[in-house]
């Protein structure tokens, strides 16, 4: 009963904590209501110290965004690596904002070398000063990875 009573007190200081101004982690929270609830937190990729890699369908999809550090508003390359299967069409990433709206961001991809696919994009600066970003890559006919990462303003 006190386990529950504990468990319920710490979902609504995190429920609480959502709703303030910008100063505190929303997605940290998020996270931890998420694990609480069962569900699987989503992985906070360090992309400034390099590569992300997750697995996909048998497969491992590895994301790298150069130049370091990663910078908004500046020309990226965006690098998909994978190991296993190549998908039947091309992959793309979508780039966004975890919980937020950011409209079209699409980075199409194309075959650089074996299993390598590179595109062009720019994460731009959002005006609410989060910095936390979400690449969706997909693999058509396979699936779709997530990977968040922080980038510098």
């Amino acid at each position: 009963m006190l386990k529950r009573v504990l468990i319920s007190s710490l979902k609504l200081v995190i429920l609480v904590i959502l709703c303030l101004p910008n100063t505190v982690n929303h997605e940290a929270a998020r996270d931890a209501i998420g694990a609480d609830l069962g569900h699987e937190a989503p992985v906070h990729y360090d992309i400034q110290r390099g590569p992300c890699t997750k697995e996909l369908a048998g497969m491992t999809v590895t994301l790298d965004v150069l130049p370091k550090p990663v910078k908004a508003m500046k020309d990226l390359k965006f690098r998909v690596t994978l190991s296993g299967a190549k998908p039947v069409r091309a992959a793309y990433i979508d780039l966004g904002m975890p919980g937020m709206d950011m409209g079209p961001n699409r980075v199409d991809l194309r075959l650089v070398k074996d299993n390598v696919y590179e595109g062009e994009g720019v994460i731009v600066r959002c005006p609410s000063g989060r910095r936390t970003w979400k690449a969706t890559v997909t693999l058509p006919e396979v699936g779709k990875v997530e990977f968040l990462f922080d980038v510098i303003y």
